[in-house]
């Protein structure tokens, strides 16, 4: 079963860092950047290449992170059409190209990276701070590099135009998404801030008419308890879903660029199987979850309520459709076969995080080149067949960093506590053995195994469980019913 996203707020306790520090010596990741990759980036953050940049710098870009983020890599500026036809989306792209060379050692170093990595009290970077929370970070107050997008949409919010260039651009403002949420709330927000209300929910409208699903998965997070630790359940704000809508809507405009051009690599997710969907028939008949026959499971999906627990789980049980993406490069000027991602129902690529993602920077030039109508470069066009390859292993190795780093802030949370009964309901039942499963606690907010009773566990439903084993040192916690 997926795991829920963990985040640190606040500090934890120094046998957590330890234990952490352990961790990413047994996963034998990155360690430090080697003296000549450091010496590049240094170089590079000094003297980017700035000769094709257009000059932007007049338009307010703002940012919208997680507070403390300094790897910032969208800024964007949103306006009303001067034709009164809609809307436009400026956004400004990390322009990752004009500081490293193809082929130098720091181009080397992001190949064997591949992906930023995070734990929950620090991140393993894919390139060099230097640049990644410096020279190439849209950070406010400073000029930067940028692929700077400029996507028309209509008044219902379809995109009716889009192109991108290189461009010179600042940042007025580094925002985060609850002082979004509370000044659009309250109506404090002015445009252009108070347009991403408007533009997200129409972009919300266009994800329903053609299809797509964005679940809303309640997270875990760490919290700071006096001079400890603990773990909390949050749900996701609205201001973060309207703006992912932007990111999606240029990962799209993207692939639509790739496509025009016959050359690109999209994010695939091929459409969930017939036997998938109809297990998740039976979880929503199950967990008392209305899903009428005639009804798409995307449908079924956008009416559900996170604080809800039965829809909770439904909505866990729901990233099991989720499986198999990945990624399809193509140079032939033919799409490949699957070409559209399922949950975004369109084509979709990832282009918007080339701080933290390997990809995109390669997104970006091909993007570059189709606006100009040039033929993308060469060092571009040669990394292209080994890309999906990479990508997926730096994908399954960030997983792997995410899932032990959640195992073990559980156990550690609830070492000493063996013998003690919480409330939980179930979350997810094995079909091979309907005794067995997954709980959700309900404080602390633990997602763990369980088994060792005799009867089906029922799923959806309040259970009292018994804590069985917990130690830091396995990463395991266990439960079996009480």
């Amino acid at each position: 079963m997926p795991r829920r996203h963990l985040r640190m707020t606040g500090a934890a306790d120094c046998s957590l860092g330890a234990a952490l520090r352990a961790l990413r010596t047994e996963l034998d990741l990155p360690g430090a950047f080697p003296p000549e990759v450091l010496a590049e980036a240094a170089e590079a953050a000094r003297a980017p290449d700035l000769s094709a940049h257009e000059d932007a710098t007049d338009l307010p870009f703002l940012t919208i992170d997680p507070p403390g983020s300094t790897d910032l890599d969208q800024a964007m500026h949103l306006e009303r059409r001067r034709d009164g036809r809609g809307y436009r989306v400026h956004y400004a792209i990390a322009d990752v190209a004009a500081f490293l060379r193809p082929g130098g050692a720091l181009d080397a170093e992001a190949h064997r990276r591949v992906t930023t990595l995070y734990f929950p009290d620090d991140r393993i970077p894919l390139h060099p701070p230097v640049l990644s929370e410096g020279a190439a970070s849209l950070l406010p107050g400073e000029p930067r590099p940028a692929a700077l997008w400029r996507i028309d949409l209509d008044g219902d919010g379809r995109a009716v135009r889009a192109d991108v260039t290189r461009a010179l651009v600042r940042s007025r403002a580094k925002l985060d998404y609850a002082g979004v949420q509370q000044q659009l709330d309250t109506g404090a927000a002015e445009e252009p801030l108070a347009l991403l209300r408007d533009i997200g929910r129409l972009r919300e409208e266009q994800e329903v008419a053609r299809g797509g699903i964005s679940l809303n998965v309640p997270e875990q997070e760490i919290v700071q308890q006096g001079g400890s630790y603990g773990l909390a359940y949050r749900a996701t704000l609205p201001a973060e879903g309207w703006n992912a809508q932007i990111s999606l809507l240029t990962g799209m405009a993207a692939a639509r660029l790739m496509a025009d051009t016959g050359t690109g690599i999209l994010r695939t997710l091929p459409i969930a199987p017939d036997g998938a969907v109809a297990r998740l028939r039976r979880s929503a008949h199950a967990l008392h979850v209305d899903w009428p026959h005639h009804v798409p499971y995307a449908e079924v999906i956008r009416s559900l309520d996170p604080t809800r627990s039965n829809h909770a789980a439904f909505l866990q049980e729901c990233t099991t459709l989720l499986r198999g993406a990945g990624y399809t490069a193509f140079d032939d000027g033919e799409l490949p076969d699957p070409a559209v991602h399922a949950a975004v129902a369109d084509l979709y690529t990832h282009c918007t995080a080339p701080l933290r993602r390997l990809v995109d920077r390669y997104a970006s030039e091909l993007c570059l080149a189709a606006t100009a109508g040039k033929e993308p470069p060469g060092w571009v066009r040669e990394a292209l067949p080994a890309l999906p390859k990479e990508m997926a292993e730096g994908t399954r190795r960030a997983g792997t960093v995410e899932r032990a780093c959640v195992d073990l802030v559980e156990a550690a949370l609830l070492e000493g506590r063996v013998g003690e009964l919480f409330d939980a309901y179930v979350v997810d039942v094995q079909e091979r053995d309907p005794a067995a499963g997954t709980v959700q606690l309900r404080d602390p907010a633990v997602v763990g195994r369980i088994e060792g009773g005799t009867a089906p566990l029922p799923l959806g439903e309040r259970l009292r469980v018994r804590l069985t084993r917990a130690g830091p040192a396995s990463r395991t916690v266990l439960f079996a019913p009480a």
